[in-house]
């Protein structure tokens, strides 16, 4: 898969996580934190029977040892399951956190892509409206933790859009610097250098 196919993909899922969490912000959070405990319980499970299933030779006999890290799994997963909003405020930190880290991101990569394309000022202003976000709901994660998970399924949505738009339109300008540079050297002796 090429960067651009990342990118869709990225765009995609961030645009159907905003929509989920701006249409039902309440069961969304929720389900979440279930599904994240039911993640924690089910390789916990893997391991234990695998653990027990296992064939035992002489060998190994007497040198393994119960895996404690799958039996702390399960009953973490389970803590998810049992006590989902408890752990809906922690998990408005790492909402919060996610924003910051994807508007940074997206400045990075249009700091890069000035490399090869001009970029318009407007372009910064969703990635550092996203990163701003971030660090309102981190700030204020419990003010309003519905309002909270909306503004965050808005601001997905629009990372997502932007996302696709600045993945295709630098993408394309990319590739034509790219097919110029190769185009420059006039006898095939002589290597391009990669371009990074």
């Amino acid at each position: 898969m090429n960067k651009i196919s990342y990118a869709a993909i990225r765009s995609a899922f961030a645009i159907v996580l905003g929509l989920i969490l701006i249409l039902w912000p309440e069961m969304a959070l929720r389900y979440l934190v279930i599904t994240i405990g039911v993640l924690f319980i089910l390789p916990g499970i893997f391991t234990i029977i695998g653990y027990f299933t296992r064939e035992k030779s002489e060998d190994t006999k007497d040198n393994t040892i119960f895996p404690l890290d799958a039996a702390g799994s399960i009953l973490f997963g389970s803590w998810l399951l049992i006590m989902p909003d408890f752990f809906i405020n922690i998990l408005m930190y790492v909402l919060g956190a996610l924003l910051l880290f994807a508007g940074l991101q997206q400045i990075v990569s249009l700091i890069k892509a000035r490399q090869w394309a001009r970029v318009p000022w407007g372009f910064y202003v969703i990635p550092s409206l996203i990163f701003l976000t971030g660090i309102l709901i981190v700030t204020y994660p419990k003010s309003s933790i519905t309002n909270a998970v909306v503004v965050f399924g808005v601001t997905s949505v629009v990372y997502g859009f932007a996302e696709m738009i600045n993945s295709f339109k630098f993408r394309r300008k990319k590739e034509k610097v790219e097919i110029v540079d190769t185009n420059f050297y006039d006898t095939p002796s002589e290597k391009a250098p990669p371009v990074s």
